[in-house]
């Protein structure tokens, strides 16, 4: 018989010897999660004003259409509904001069050399470019070009009339209150000064300063 066969059967009598020598295989270590026993304390939320409300007054120019431009002042109260859109009441008040009617009509058209405009209306605005504007390499400070419109009356020479205006505007917020703005608007109401009822157009344009609580 070949060496090689003799030695199979002591090769299987080690084998098996081994086996029943060799310790047991070590169990999987529990995989059951860990569950703190920790108090959760109860937070307070922090509250944010959201500053949504605007109150400003501006001053500029108005240009009543047959009599010329003067200056004029006026106070805004405002709400923004979302970022996007916005709603303002506006007051504003001007002194309207007939100097160049009394050089021609004697005693000119108005009863004294000056008569008061004002005008109240209600208007709705939109932002149509918001963007930013750059002071300097280190501050930048959030800006809006809007259109804005809406509808009020106009007390002028005794006449009370229906005053639709338009325009657009520029807006620069100044920190995280003040509001800086420019705006251009066209007030468009009839008036019967000079013997006919016309329909006037009435720019003005002015500068203001706004306040958001």
């Amino acid at each position: 018989m070949s060496p090689r066969l003799t030695a199979l059967p002591l090769l299987f009598v080690a084998a098996s010897a081994l086996a029943q020598t060799a310790p047991p295989a070590a169990k999987p270590a529990d995989q059951s999660p860990v569950v703190p026993q920790v108090d959760r304390r109860e937070l307070r939320l922090p509250r944010f004003p959201s500053r949504d409300f605007e109150a400003g007054a501006f001053v500029g120019v108005f240009a009543t259409e047959n009599f010329g431009a003067s200056a004029v002042y006026g106070l805004r109260v405002g709400y923004h509904l979302t970022e996007d859109w916005f709603v303002e009441g506006t007051f504003g008040s001007t002194q309207v001069s007939d100097e160049n009617f009394r050089q021609i009509l004697p005693g000119g058209i108005f009863s004294s050399d000056k008569e008061r405009l004002s005008y109240y209306n209600l208007s709705a605005g939109y932002n149509l470019l918001p963007g930013e504007v750059f002071l300097g390499s280190r501050q930048a400070r959030a800006t809006a070009i809007y259109l804005v419109g809406g509808v009020g009356s106009t007390d002028f020479a005794g006449q009370k009339r229906q005053t639709f205006n338009f325009g657009f505007g520029w807006r620069i917020l100044l920190g995280e209150r003040g509001t800086l703005r420019v705006d251009l608007r066209d007030h468009v109401f009839s008036l019967d000064l000079l013997g006919s009822n016309q329909s006037t157009h009435n720019l003005e344009t002015s500068v203001g300063f706004g306040w958001h609580f």
